[in-house]
C-alpha cells in the first residue's frame, strides 16, 4: 500500500479535512524526515524545526513524532539514506525545485525514497519532484523566457505543477500544454492538495487536469 500527498502551499495551516486525512493515513509517528528545497542555504550547525513551515503546518495538526530529522547538505550522504530507510513519514520541502532534484540526484536518495514504505508528502517544490515530469520555467538575462522539463521520482505518471504566483488564468495560457500532450498534467492553485492512494487520485481545492492541451477543473473528493 502506497501513500503520497502533493500540496500546493498553505498560507496559514492545513484544513481541517486535509488533517483528518492525514492523521487517518498516518498512524506510524516513529520517524519525521524532511527533505530541504535549498539545501545549501544554512548557516547554523543546528537545525531549527520552528523555522520550517511545513513542520509547523504538521505541528499545528497534531502529527508528532518520536525523531525528527532534517537532511541538506549538513547531513552525511550515508546518514540521508539510513534515516530515508527507517522513516515513517518523508515530506519533501518546499523552495528550489530544480535544487532539490539535484541534491536527491547527488545524494543518491530517489530511489530510496522509491523504495520506501512511508508515507510521502511533498509541498510546492517537494510536490514536483515527486511527480514524474515538471516543467521549470526561467528567464535569460534577455528576458527570453525558457524551459526545461525534469524527471522527478515518478510515483505515478503524470506531471505536476504547483507556484504561487500561477493560477488558472496562467494555465489556460497554455505553457504546460506540450507536457500535457505527453501525460496529464495536474496544476494546482494555492491552498490545494492531491492524495494518491493505491494508485487513486483524490482532491481538494483549485486543481486542474490538464490532458491533451485540455484544462478541466477538478471537482472536490478529498
Amino acid at each position: 500500500m502506497s501513500t503520497h500527498y502533493y500540496f500546493s502551499w498553505f498560507n496559514n495551516f492545513f484544513p481541517e479535512k486535509l488533517v483528518k486525512s492525514l492523521h487517518e493515513d498516518i498512524t506510524d509517528r516513529q520517524s519525521l524526515v524532511m527533505i530541504s528545497a535549498d539545501p545549501s542555504n544554512y548557516e547554523d550547525e543546528q537545525v531549527n524545526l520552528d523555522d520550517i513551515t511545513e513542520w509547523t503546518w504538521l505541528n499545528q495538526a497534531n502529527l508528532k513524532f518520536d525523531e525528527y530529522h532534517f537532511i541538506d547538505y549538513r547531513m552525511q550522504k550515508e546518514d540521508a539514506q539510513r534515516v530515508i530507510q527507517n522513516a515513517s513519514v518523508i515530506f519533501l520541502c518546499g523552495g528550489y525545485p530544480a535544487l532539490q532534484h539535484d541534491f536527491l540526484e547527488d545524494y543518491e536518495l530517489t530511489d530510496v525514497i522509491k523504495k520506501s514504505n512511508a508515507v510521502i508528502l511533498g509541498a510546492s517544490a517537494g510536490a514536483l519532484n515527486m511527480a514524474a515530469k515538471w516543467l521549470n520555467l526561467g528567464n535569460t538575462a534577455d528576458e527570453i523566457q525558457t524551459s526545461t522539463i525534469y524527471d522527478g521520482i515518478g510515483f505515478g505518471h503524470f506531471a505536476y505543477e504547483s507556484h504561487s504566483q500561477r493560477n488558472y488564468a496562467t494555465f489556460v495560457q497554455g505553457y504546460l500544454f506540450p507536457l500535457s500532450e505527453e501525460m496529464d498534467v495536474y496544476a494546482a492553485e494555492q491552498e490545494s492538495a492531491m492524495r494518491v492512494k493505491d494508485g487513486v487520485i483524490e482532491t481538494m481545492g483549485p486543481i486542474y487536469l490538464i490532458a491533451h492541451s485540455k484544462i478541466q477543473k477538478l471537482a472536490e473528493t478529498l
